[in-house]
Formats: C-alpha cells, sequence, structure tokens
C-alpha cells in the first residue's frame, strides 16, 4: 500500500518526456506487491529522470531503493523478476524459470532426499509431489517444459543415489526393478506398488510427480475494462470460467 501511487506518478513523468521530446519513450511500470519493474526505449532516461523519480519517492515514505537488486539492463541480457528470468533471443521474448531460483528449488529437493535416507519410498514420494507439483504448476504459464525436463533429470539423479546407497550389496539391475518400474509408455519410473487391486496398471502405483507431465497453459489476461458487476460482461466472464475448468480438467488427468 505505501507504493500505491508510483505507477501515476511514472506513468506523469511519461508524458511529460513525451511532449518534451516528441516521441514515445515506451515507458511502463509493471508491480507485484513491493516487486516492480520500469521499462523504457533509452537507458538514459531510466538513469537520470525515472530512478531519480523512484528514490524521491521511496524516499519520503523512509524507504530507499535496494543496491543489490536494483539493476539497468538491456532486455536482450534479461532479467529476473518473480522467479522468472525474462529475455529476448535474437529478437523474440522469452519468459523463462530464474536459473538462480531453479537451483534453490533443486537444492531443497536434494536436502529433503538426503535428509530422509531411511524412510520408505511410499512415504518419500508423499513427501516430494507437493514440492513438485507446486513449483511446477507456478511455472506453467511461462517457457518452462526445457527446464521441467532438466530438473525431471536431475531429481532422478539423486533417487538412483538414494536408491542405491540403501542396498549398496545389490546389483544396479536389482536395484532398477526394485524402484523403478515400466508403467504404459513410460520407464523408469519412481514409485511402489500399494494399489494392485485397481484396473488401470497407473493406477496401482504410487509415482513420483514429474515436471514433464504439467501440460504448459498460456496465461490470458483479463480486460482492462472488466466490471465482474456489469451484467454486459456475464458472457464473456462466464466463458473465461469454462476455459479454467477445461485446463483444470486436464490437469487433473495429468495428476491421475
Amino acid at each position: 500500500m505505501v507504493l500505491d501511487g508510483m505507477e501515476r506518478e511514472i506513468r506523469q513523468l511519461a508524458e511529460v518526456i513525451k511532449r518534451r521530446e516528441h516521441r514515445n519513450p515506451k515507458i511502463h511500470i509493471c508491480r507485484y506487491a513491493d516487486d516492480f519493474i520500469v521499462t523504457g526505449d533509452s537507458k538514459e532516461i531510466l538513469e537520470s529522470e525515472i530512478k531519480p523519480l523512484i528514490e524521491e519517492f521511496l524516499s519520503k515514505r523512509g524507504l530507499h531503493l535496494s543496491e543489490e537488486k536494483t539493476i539497468i539492463t538491456h532486455i536482450d541480457v534479461g532479467f529476473d523478476f518473480l522467479g522468472w528470468n525474462v529475455r529476448k533471443y535474437k529478437g523474440k521474448l522469452l519468459i523463462k524459470p530464474a536459473k538462480k531460483k531453479t537451483i534453490a528449488f533443486l537444492n531443497r529437493v536434494r536436502e529433503t532426499i538426503k535428509r530422509n535416507k531411511a524412510l520408505e519410498q511410499g512415504k518419500l514420494i508423499r513427501l516430494l509431489n507437493p514440492m513438485l507439483r507446486g513449483w511446477a504448476q507456478y511455472h506453467k504459464r511461462i517457457c518452462a517444459k526445457q527446464v521441467y525436463h532438466w530438473v525431471d533429470y536431475q531429481i532422478w539423479k539423486c533417487l538412483w543415489q538414494w536408491a542405491k546407497r540403501r542396498h549398496s550389496d545389490k546389483s544396479t539391475v536389482w536395484v532398477k526393478n526394485r524402484y523403478f518400474h515400466s508403467i504404459g509408455k513410460r520407464n523408469w519410473v519412481f514409485g511402489v506398488k500399494d494399489n494392485p487391486k485397481m484396473r488401470k496398471p497407473e493406477m496401482q502405483y504410487t509415482q513420483l510427480y514429474t515436471m514433464a507431465s504439467t501440460k504448459i497453459q498460456r496465461h490470458v489476461k483479463v480486460k482492462s475494462e472488466l466490471n465482474p458487476f456489469d451484467a454486459d460482461w456475464r458472457e464473456y466472464l462466464e466463458a473465461r470460467r469454462k476455459q479454467k475448468y477445461i485446463a483444470d480438467e486436464d490437469t487433473l488427468t495429468l495428476y491421475a
């Protein structure tokens, strides 16, 4: 709430620059809670006018910009925002999971596996699945498929070491058959067969959630002029609800 009003002042300054230089400086702000980014077509304008305005706005409220987190960079170099990396590759804008956040998440998963060396396989899967599913769902709106496959592979390596450590006197074939299974068209599935009475083979196992199974679903922005209390928008809102319901049904199918 303290930062409310900053967007208005930046937009007003953008109009002043537009009239003064007879061009559109393309200044926009995107804010989520206390995290925000400001874009513009000139590094000079961001350094000499936008940044001082923000610093003055914050100083009146007893705040200041973080020197570690505040950078001015080109879109071709990219930047991290809300756990995502925003960057243009040969003129095409792609948003991917930030490398630092991905490594931090992997370290948390590895630490969880290492702390539970003696835990039963089924209990370990139930412990990991909420972590994996939550992280995957957060990134499902962006270009995350390649990162999903890489994270799956890193987790598989950690689980393979976890399984071999438990049976150091057994062969790798024995360990593989004990902890990893072929289910449908998938091989090397980390799971335990604890529901043998189920008809479908995939339902007989408690399986580790895989990132690659997460369906990428592009976010469709709500129209800015939307008024949920206006009857004229009822059809538009109903169409969005149906679209979300279908997407959720697909996701539930993947969970099963």
